[in-house]
């Protein structure tokens, strides 16, 4: 029986390109499959007949031959292709590009040779006071860390003996699984994707080729640094593997709490406790800063709860062009403990200032406003 031709096989124009050739074939190719159609002989027939065509049609030197001679200049007894396992541009190259990605199996151009992997990241927790954090400083820190070992100079492999070539993949550090017409890529078992297998492995490092010890690491913290803030070290993680890159390390701060101070941002709040008679008579207080103290005034009649705002007197954030501000909440302080002379003392004053009327008390006066109000 006549060969039918091959662009009417894919059901593609001559002129087509290659990319719809593929199209083409992967489509018919899904349709036809045997592991698809297990009892149809003509399925079978078909899936060879464009597996054929297509195997033809991609390469560029059989497709010239094919466009020129027809069938002829592709004969296999004259040198042409065809065949079912063989000639480029196979089952796998046409699918390969889809499926390669998700198993890491390839099409063309794939590399074949052992994983490389980047080191993992590491955590480190500093805990730093407010001022460190205000003001900055250089510290060090001790980290856990693989070296390279010692004994077997980082081969794993015992003095003496040196690893070799993994006899299931041959050294690719990957092999190949056929499932149906999948063909998926993965790593080696055996090896686990290195390529090597260690006969004798290095009595100091079990065969790893690396050791862990501790590090030392200069660590500068910026002024300004707040809660949360991570410093990245970079090539201070794991090591790669196979001679992948070794991951970062990154420090993460955490601020003690203050006994003075809270901080929101780049701005400070303190609870300010003053006395009874300060914040009737007013007068000047001094306050303490994370720069030193301060003196401001405070006006007669100051009220618990009043706030006072310092300028400048917060933190300059890491990306911040000023300072913050300081807040400073005024708590008005009950004496405790009086001996009789301040109780009678406080009794005096009391009753004068009742008979002063609601000129003294204006919050009290209008906090009963309030409740005449509410009940009327």
């Amino acid at each position: 029986m006549a060969k039918r031709d091959f662009y009417e096989t894919l059901g593609v124009a001559k002129n087509a390109s290659e990319d719809e050739i593929k199209k083409s074939y992967r489509k018919l190719a899904m349709k036809y499959h045997p592991d698809r159609n297990p009892d149809s002989k003509e399925s079978e027939e078909k899936f060879k007949e464009v597996k054929e065509a297509y195997e033809m049609l991609t390469n560029p030197e059989k497709r010239e031959a094919y466009d020129r001679y027809g069938h002829a200049g592709v004969d296999p007894n004259m040198g042409g292709g065809g065949g079912f396992g063989g000639g480029a541009g196979g089952f796998g190259d046409a699918f390969g590009d889809i499926f390669g990605d998700i198993f890491g199996g390839g099409g063309r151009g794939r590399s074949q040779g052992p994983q490389v992997y980047r080191g993992a990241d590491l955590r480190y927790n500093l805990e730093i006071t407010l001022e460190q954090a205000a003001h900055g400083f250089d510290t060090t820190i001790r980290v856990p860390s693989w070296d390279k070992c010692d004994t077997c100079h980082g081969s794993g492999a015992k003095p003496g003996t040196s690893p070799v070539t993994c006899s299931t993949c041959a050294g690719h550090g990957q092999v190949r699984m056929q499932q149906g017409f999948f063909s998926i890529q993965q790593t080696c078992p055996k090896c686990h994707g290195t390529g090597k297998i260690i006969p004798e492995p290095c009595a100091a490092c079990a065969g790893q080729g690396r050791i862990k010890r501790n590090k030392t690491l200069e660590v500068k913290i910026p002024v300004g640094i707040d809660n949360g803030m991570r410093i990245r070290s970079s090539g201070n993680g794991e090591p790669g593997t196979n001679g992948g890159p070794s991951g970062d390390l990154y420090v993460e701060i955490h601020i003690k709490p203050h006994s003075v101070f809270q901080r929101e941002g780049d701005d400070l709040h303190c609870e300010m406790p003053i006395s009874f008679a300060k914040a009737a008579l007013g007068g000047d207080i001094e306050v303490p800063t994370l720069s030193g103290k301060v003196s401001f005034t405070i006006p007669e009649g100051t009220q618990s709860g009043k706030t006072f705002r310092l300028k400048g007197k917060g933190i300059k954030g890491v990306r911040s062009g000023f300072a913050g501000d300081l807040f400073c909440h005024v708590a008005v302080e009950t004496p405790v403990k009086l001996t009789e002379k301040q109780k009678d003392m406080l009794r005096d004053f009391e009753k004068l200032t009742t008979e002063g009327g609601s000129k003294h008390s204006p919050q009290s006066k209008t906090w009963r406003d309030k409740v005449k109000d509410f009940f009327e």
